[in-house]
């Protein structure tokens, strides 16, 4: 597995971090919580095709069509 994939996850779950810090401590609650909902989308579109080859290994090693 790449190790590179997990260092570009740490990286934007610290942006993401270090910006709902700064909106919350300016008042800004909301466009915080997006900020945090378009961290998690930006994490799951970039691991999806990572878990599409997990299901299509398990499938190849089970025998499941």
């Amino acid at each position: 597995m790449n190790i590179d994939i997990i260092f570009k996850i740490a990286a934007i779950g610290i942006l993401v971090t270090v910006l709902n810090q700064i909106l919350i401590r300016s008042g800004r609650e909301e466009q915080a919580m997006m900020v945090t909902l378009a961290g998690i989308v930006v994490v799951l579109m970039m691991i999806i095709h990572l878990i599409n080859n997990l299901f299509n290994t398990v499938k190849t090693i089970f025998h499941l069509y």
